[in-house]
């Protein structure tokens, strides 16, 4: 299993759209093959971080997702309007591979 965590730094103002549009991309991520898991998460410590939590079945799952015409798609910088341009003025993204998991009822 293969983890990805993209911690996204934005302006507390901007917050709520990129909730919005994290809310559209999560229906999507169900038809990409190989993406086991998808999670938003709104940081209580620090207002200026979230972070997408993806689990993956394999690494190559992912690296397929990353060179796919649906990633370039909802990647795509072509901002004509307020509600497209980024929201996010940077991020770290973080990869792991799965060593030890368990998972309760």
């Amino acid at each position: 299993m293969y983890i990805v965590m993209n911690e996204l730094h934005v302006s507390p103002e901007k917050k709520k759209m990129l909730h919005q549009r994290f809310g559209k991309a999560s229906t999507n991520m169900a038809n990409v093959k190989g993406c086991l898991e998808f999670m938003f998460l709104s940081n209580e410590q620090d207002d200026k971080k979230e972070i997408v939590f993806t689990k993956w079945a394999s690494k190559e799952d992912y690296q397929n997702w990353l060179s796919s015409e649906s990633f370039a798609k909802a990647h795509r910088n072509s901002a004509s309007s307020e509600e497209q341009k980024p929201t996010a003025n940077a991020n770290e993204l973080h990869t792991y591979e799965l060593i030890h998991h368990f998972q309760g009822e």
